[in-house]
C-alpha cells in the first residue's frame, strides 16, 4: 500500500533561514516537516516567521504549490525532541556531533541529508553507521525564491539515495543539479567565489564604482544568466563553442593572466566597499532590502515558470 505526502514526515533540524526555507518547501508539497531546535524559542521564532512569510506570498498572488495558507501552515510543526524529526552552522565537529545524534535515531533506509555548504560530504559522514544513506544538499540563499540545490553525494552513498534526494527536490520545486565528485565548496560557491574575487580587484584598483559593478551584473551579466548559463551565451553568441573559441579564445586567455592572486577580504578597501553599500542600504534597513529581494526573486519564479508553460 502506497502512502500519501501527508503521511511522510520530513525532519529538519535547525530553524534558522535555511531550516524554515527547506519546511515552508516540503510543506508546500504536503508533506509532514517537523523542525527541531534545541533552543524552545528559536523554534517559536521559525514557526512565527513562516506565519508571516506565508500570509505574504499569499497576499502577492506568489505562494507555492496547490495547498492554502492554513493547509501548509497545518503540516509544519516545531520541537525540542531530536528523536521527533540538519541546518545547524557550518562547524565541522558541530555537523559530525549532530549527524551522530541523528544516525543513532534513524532506520537503515532513512536518508540523512545535511544542507552543508562547503563541508565535503565525506568528512561530515565518514564515522557513521548509516554513512551509505548520507547526501548533502546545498541550497541558494534564500532557498525558498531560489530553487537551485546542489546535490552532493560521498564516494560511499548509495546510488538509490541521489536518485530519491532528487526526486524529492523537485517535488517540492527545486532544481537539483548533481555535484559528481567532492570539490572544495562545491560548485556554486565557486563561480560566485570567482566574480566576487574579480569584482573585488576591480574596485581596488579603481576601474569603477561599488554601484556601478552591483549594475553590471543586476543589469547586464544577471538578466541573461538568469535564463540561460555562461556555457550556453558563449554556445549562442557564436556559431556553436568551437567558432567562439576562434572568436575570442586568445582574448579570454590574455585577460585571465590578468586577474592575478587572490585578494584578502581586509584593510582600507574593505572599509570603503562597506561604507559605499551602507550609505545606500544602512544596516538597520537590511531586513526591509531583503524582503525587496525576496518579492522580487519570487516574481522571476513565477515569470520563469509561465514563460515555460508557452
Amino acid at each position: 500500500m502506497t502512502t500519501t505526502r501527508a503521511e511522510q514526515q520530513v525532519g529538519i533540524v535547525g530553524s534558522g533561514l535555511i531550516g524554515h526555507s527547506f519546511a515552508m518547501l516540503y510543506a508546500a508539497s504536503g508533506y509532514r516537516v517537523q523542525i527541531y531546535d534545541i533552543k524552545p524559542e528559536q523554534v517559536q521564532h521559525a514557526l512565527s516567521t513562516i506565519d508571516d512569510q506565508l500570509i505574504q506570498l499569499a497576499k502577492d498572488g506568489l505562494l507555492r504549490g496547490k495547498l492554502t495558507v492554513n493547509e501548509q501552515r497545518s503540516l509544519i510543526t516545531g520541537t525540542n525532541d531530536l528523536a521527533e524529526c540538519e541546518c545547524v552552522y557550518e562547524d565541522l565537529d558541530l555537523k559530525r556531533g549532530v549527524h551522530a545524534k541523528i544516525d543513532g535515531l534513524c532506520k537503515d533506509d532513512a536518508i540523512i541529508a545535511s544542507a552543508a555548504s562547503a563541508l565535503i560530504p565525506s568528512l561530515i559522514s565518514q564515522n557513521l553507521k548509516h554513512k551509505n544513506r548520507f547526501i548533502v544538499c546545498h541550497p541558494t540563499n534564500p532557498p525558498f525564491y531560489a530553487p537551485l540545490v546542489e546535490v552532493i553525494p560521498a564516494p560511499w552513498t548509495d546510488p538509490d539515495v541521489v536518485v530519491t534526494t532528487n526526486q524529492l527536490l523537485a517535488e517540492t520545486g527545486q532544481v537539483p543539479v548533481i555535484v559528481k565528485k567532492e570539490i572544495d565548496d562545491f560548485v556554486l560557491n565557486r563561480i560566485q567565489l570567482s566574480i566576487i574575487g574579480e569584482c573585488w580587484r576591480l574596485y581596488e584598483e579603481g576601474v569603477m564604482s561599488v554601484e556601478d559593478i552591483d549594475k553590471v551584473m543586476s543589469e547586464g551579466l544577471g538578466r541573461r544568466y538568469a535564463f540561460i548559463g555562461p556555457l550556453e551565451t558563449a554556445y549562442l553568441n557564436a556559431d556553436g563553442v568551437y567558432n567562439y573559441r576562434d572568436k575570442y579564445g586568445e582574448m579570454i586567455y590574455r585577460v585571465q593572466c590578468t586577474f592575478g592572486a587572490p585578494r584578502k577580504m581586509e584593510g582600507p578597501i574593505l572599509d570603503k566597499i562597506q561604507n559605499e553599500l551602507a550609505s545606500r542600504i544602512p544596516l538597520d534597513q537590511l531586513n526591509e532590502r531583503r524582503n525587496w529581494r525576496d518579492i522580487r526573486l519570487a516574481s522571476l519564479q513565477k515569470l520563469k515558470n509561465d514563460l515555460d508553460k508557452k
